[in-house]
């Protein structure tokens, strides 16, 4: 093959390549629940059920303590251009709330973001009986436990008058009911993932949260705010799954990042055989 035939394949290559990258089927989106997804529950369970409230704006108005027992509003923590991470836990809990702050505090030590800069941590208790000390002490263990640096001052453990508790809970769609007969507090387990603006943005269910899923929530969350550029590009790879409640690879995105690499590569390689080839018919043949 002539040099100029070989100029014309790869070139015809590369328009087959990127002509076809529009025709690949893409994946229907899951379609919109048809009604409340707890609506078929019965009634105690829908009252701890966690009902997603994606787009609603939680009040910034709302009033609790802090582990230093001073009063503290969520809408100091919004408008940081940052997410805020909430969990709702209580302090007596004997079993649930510490496996979620245990996995709250996992996620926490794991994930590349740096606390404070890049995300503010809440656990708010839904207990009225839990005091800012009983608040101190847990966040104390687990901070220590963790031991990253700025984390204190990131990791918020608040308690609070029921009214105010509860409108948050409602908010973010977190069902909880206090069962006389155990004398416990019936729950769900997840973080939440607030906006800057207060917009919730993701849940994370259950009482582990792997780093991925906990950094891409966050970043999400953010909008692009916070995260490397590596973690924005992931985002295109990857997208929350509801039914497996994680972030699951998109082939399709996946296929489309490789393909225009393949084409960029592939330019770059013709731009060199192009500018060979102009050197070589510039330069006269030796007489013979």
């Amino acid at each position: 093959m002539t040099a100029s035939g070989r100029l014309r394949f790869f070139l015809a290559l590369a328009v087959l390549l990127v002509g076809a990258g529009p025709g690949v089927a893409q994946p229907a989106e899951p379609a919109a629940p048809a009604s409340d997804p707890a609506a078929g529950l019965p009634a105690v369970a829908r009252e701890v059920a966690i009902v997603e409230r994606l787009g609603e704006r939680v009040p910034p108005g709302l009033t609790f303590r802090d582990s230093e027992g001073r009063a503290v509003q969520l809408g100091q923590l919004l408008g940081q251009d940052k997410p805020v991470v909430l969990a709702f836990v209580y302090h007596t809990c004997p079993s649930l709330c510490s496996f979620v702050l245990d996995g709250y505090a996992d996620a926490l030590r794991e994930t590349a973001l740096a606390p404070g800069e890049d995300f503010e941590a809440v656990a708010v208790s839904i207990d009225p009986r839990d005091t800012p000390e009983r608040a101190a002490q847990a966040k104390a263990r687990y901070v220590g436990e963790v031991n990253r640096p700025g984390l204190e001052n990131a990791w918020h453990f608040w308690t609070g008058e029921p009214a105010q508790v509860r409108a948050l809970a409602e908010t973010v769609g977190f069902g909880y009911r206090w069962d006389p007969a155990t004398q416990q507090y019936a729950h769900g387990a997840a973080l939440v993932f607030l906006s800057p603006d207060g917009t919730v943005a993701r849940y994370l269910y259950g009482i582990t949260f792997p780093p991925r899923d906990f950094r891409l929530a966050a970043v999400e969350a953010s909008e692009g705010r916070v995260g490397s550029t590596l973690d924005r590009l992931l985002l295109t790879c990857y997208k929350f799954d509801a039914d497996s409640r994680s972030y699951v690879p998109v082939a399709v995105n996946i296929m489309k990042l490789g393909g225009a690499a393949f084409v960029l590569v592939l330019g770059l390689v013709l731009a060199v055989f192009w500018r060979r080839e102009r050197h070589r018919q510039a330069v006269p043949d030796p007489l013979p």
